[in-house]
């Protein structure tokens, strides 16, 4: 799997996840675009992007929109 610098790279719902993964500045700005300002990082959604190597991010979009949706 190739790896991405996850602090420069342009993201969209089909860059995949990799091992490097990193919650960057840049990682936020994806989110935030698709989420406005309702969207914030939590320890537990942190922990689970960085287990979610192989995945893409519209699914990482999707697991956020669920866990969002079942508080």
């Amino acid at each position: 799997m190739n790896q991405i610098d996850w602090h420069k790279h342009h993201i969209d719902d089909s860059t995949l996840i990799t091992d490097n993964y990193k919650t960057t500045q840049n990682v936020r700005r994806y989110f935030k675009s698709k989420f406005g300002d309702n969207f914030k990082f939590d320890r537990n959604f942190m922990l689970w992007m960085k287990t979610a190597t192989g995945l893409t991010m519209g699914d990482a979009s999707q697991e956020w929109v669920n866990r969002k949706n079942s508080k």
